[in-house]
């Protein structure tokens, strides 16, 4: 059984290993130059405050040249942005290829009538399958997460330390680079690997099933950053907004509103919400009536030259509400909750893939031949 096993999933195999051998070639090829321009800036033998200037350099450095914020135009940034990509897209491509056909094909062809009468039973077949192409999904997907893990580890540092800008600024509870990192991975393969079995299973078509597979994986990724901030118990912490390095921002009406960056005392935390409040603790959402000539106007005053923007600015505005008396409410996770949602996350699609694979064993001993 192992051996047939082998033999129908060889062609997924070998291209699952060459995807993987030039994905780590085009990496380990680019370390070089990226370890060249981290250790040319310093930061690998800096201390204390003096390495966030130096982060924020080593980041401006590999975003130099780009030329729209956010979108990747520098090799560093292309290659970063592309390798995420791929580790997030694996569990998907993995779901369609291998878990869509593996039952659909056997009843489109009719090879079941031959298969599932042979001495080998139903679920002794379904776990031979289950279980050593879910392990292959697993082991492909971790490994592209540890090979671009490693290719971009100086990046993670910089960030860590508070450089930032573009789309190198996600922090590790970043919504793209939480989920290709540590041991999520595996428990995306998983349940893509489970979810594309259990559609093919259920429609007996590898097309409409491949489809649906991408449908709701594609669901539930994003639905997962929503869920996240819940899996472990949040904390809570009221400051100033010079402490939480917070900006007033205003929305309609106006209506404050407030950006903090850090948690005093909590360094590397991954901050859910911040808003202000009063002394008693009560939620502010307006600018007090004495600040509001300090709010920034933009108006044109010249054509063909743009927006300019009066009043004395964001500093004179964050003065003028903390004067008043308003703080900063924080709702965050510590940085030492990084692996508990990890272990969080990656055991709720474990516990799926699970379930999946318990309803397509007892699916496939209820159907009738």
């Amino acid at each position: 059984m192992i051996w047939l096993t082998w033999r129908q999933f060889r062609a997924q195999a070998i291209t699952a290993a060459a995807a993987l051998a030039a994905f780590a070639i085009v990496l380990a090829a680019a370390e070089p130059s990226l370890s060249g321009v981290y250790h040319s800036s310093g930061l690998a033998s800096c201390h204390g405050t003096a390495c966030t200037g130096l982060a924020s350099t080593f980041i401006n450095d590999l975003s130099s040249g780009a030329g729209i914020a956010g979108v990747p135009e520098t090799p560093y940034m292309i290659l970063y942005f592309l390798s995420v990509v791929v580790i997030l897209i694996a569990p998907a491509i993995i779901g369609i290829f291998w878990g869509a056909p593996l039952i659909a094909r056997e009843l489109e062809a009719g090879t079941f009538r031959l298969t599932w009468n042979q001495s080998i039973t139903r679920t002794r077949w379904l776990a031979v399958k289950l279980a050593l192409i879910g392990v292959a999904a697993m082991a492909v997907t971790e490994a592209f997460s540890l090979i671009q893990a490693w290719w971009a580890a100086p990046i993670g540092k910089a960030v860590g330390l508070g450089g930032g800008g573009s789309i190198f600024s996600e922090t590790r509870f970043g919504v793209f680079v939480f989920p290709t990192h540590g041991i999520t991975p595996l428990g995306y393969a998983a349940f893509g690997f489970a979810l594309g079995v259990t559609a093919g299973l259920l429609v007996r078509r590898a097309i409409p099933a491949m489809a649906i597979t991408l449908a709701i994986f594609a669901a539930a990724q994003l639905i997962t950053p929503l869920v996240r901030p819940n899996l472990f118990p949040t904390s809570q912490t009221v400051t100033t907004i010079a402490a939480t390095g917070a900006n007033v921002s205003l929305n309609a009406n106006p209506r404050l509103a407030f950006t903090a960056t850090t948690v005093p005392g909590h360094p590397g935390a991954w901050i859910i919400s911040s808003e202000g409040v009063n002394a008693t603790g009560q939620p502010v959402s307006s600018v007090p009536a004495a600040c509001e000539p300090l709010i920034p106007q933009t108006n044109v005053t010249h054509i063909g030259r743009g927006p300019t923007t009066s009043a004395p600015g964001p500093n004179a505005l964050n003065n003028c509400v903390a004067s008043h008396g308003i703080r900063v409410a924080e709702s965050y996770q510590p940085a030492s909750h990084y692996w508990p949602l990890q272990l969080s996350e990656t055991g709720m699609y474990l516990a799926l893939a699970l379930a999946l694979a318990g309803f397509c064993f007892w699916r496939l001993n209820r159907r009738r031949s």
